[in-house]
């Protein structure tokens, strides 16, 4: 007598199972699943993949300048060139604030990004990382998120692969996920102006990832995206990490409206509702399963409290202590905090706090 495969009915019960979900099972999570079953549903599989550690990095965020020449409507920190604030970090002020942030601080990240300041040759960066390598050779240095490796190249008429590999030389170790936003174009277009593509994107992080320069991945939501976005997103970035498994984590990036010409155009009256940033975090961690081991928790834009409870819809990862954190803080988000306060955050939940490397590597 042949034996009766029972196939699974629902999304839930295929990624309990161990299948991989597709767009339309997505689509079924994100509409109409119970928040708290898809909640239970994520936080299982986060305990099945990495247990009840939650990490975090002693990193402290360098904005090298404020100058832009893009206009995202998403974007509070970007000025113009004549802007009464606006700056441009020398090198001896890069390495001041290196100092701070290695000597007295205790970070060993450097997360180093900024404007499209279309004055920069590629010559400034090569300096900048060689600069801090050349006082602190075991910070490891994170810059540079894909857009602006992909604009770089336009201004210096570089390739993309020449320009992260004289990077590279100079002492980049790995890529922050910035830029990525939300890759659906007609969404895309609604909130980012100057801006490379979803596509170039992705193509940016494959060749970063060919030469060995691994990185996270974002996606911004809670702006005007669709479910659909979301999913399409995700599904990107899971078969892009399929090819290279060059991704150390996800971070699923709430927007901040304050400052924004969202805002100011009321295009976002409000910022999206805690229910919806939970149910964003488990779906990511149920689409990604066993394609990407790790779901950041981002609390500078969720708050501290919020990002207790999405450690349990999900997340296995505080992101870092985001020491000097610029551009979250432009759009009104406050955001200090201490490694001592994020093991306490993380204790109070009954989960095990684990200092890590860029790389996910335990400290202690």
């Amino acid at each position: 007598m042949s034996k009766t495969i029972i196939k699974p009915t629902s999304s839930l019960e295929k990624v309990l199972s161990g299948e991989e979900l597709n767009f339309n099972d997505g689509l079924e999570l994100i509409n109409d699943e119970n928040l708290f079953l898809l909640g239970a549903a994520a936080d299982r599989i986060r305990k099945e993949l990495v247990g009840d550690n939650v990490s975090f990095v002693s990193s402290y965020y360098l904005n090298y300048t404020n100058i832009c020449v893009a206009s995202c409507q998403l974007c509070a920190f970007y000025r113009r060139e004549k802007d009464e604030d606006a700056y441009t970090l020398t090198p001896k002020q890069i390495v001041q604030r290196a100092e701070i942030a290695v000597n007295d601080l205790g970070a060993t990240e450097l997360h180093i990004v900024g404007g499209f300041h279309a004055k920069l040759g590629i010559e400034y960066y090569e300096n900048m990382f060689r600069s801090i390598k050349l006082n602190f050779p075991k910070v490891i240095i994170k810059a540079l998120t894909p857009a602006e490796i992909f604009f770089i190249s336009k201004v210096t008429r570089n390739s993309i692969k020449e320009v992260l590999q004289r990077l590279k030389d100079a002492g980049l170790d790995a890529l922050p996920g910035g830029g990525a936003e939300i890759f659906n174009k007609q969404t895309r277009d609604k909130i980012v102006l100057g801006k490379c593509s979803g596509d170039e994107w992705l193509d940016t992080v494959y060749q970063a990832h060919k030469i060995g320069l691994k990185g996270n991945c974002t996606m911004l939501f809670g702006h005007i995206e669709k479910p659909e976005d979301i999913v399409d997103h995700l599904i990107k970035l899971r078969d892009l990490n399929k090819k290279t498994k060059g991704f150390t984590t996800f971070i699923p990036l709430k927007f901040s409206l304050e400052n924004t010409e969202l805002e100011k155009q009321h295009t976002v009256i409000s910022e999206s509702p805690s229910t919806y940033d939970l149910r964003v975090i488990a779906v990511s961690r149920l689409l990604l399963y066993k394609t990407l081991k790790n779901v950041s928790v981002y609390w500078v834009a969720l708050g501290k409290k919020l990002a207790q409870v999405a450690l349990c819809y999900g997340g296995n990862d505080l992101v870092g202590t985001a020491f000097s954190e610029e551009i979250f803080k432009a759009a009104g988000k406050a955001n200090h905090t201490s490694a001592n306060e994020l093991k306490f955050l993380i204790n109070e939940i009954g989960r095990n706090p684990v200092q890590r490397d860029t790389f996910f590597n335990v400290i202690n």
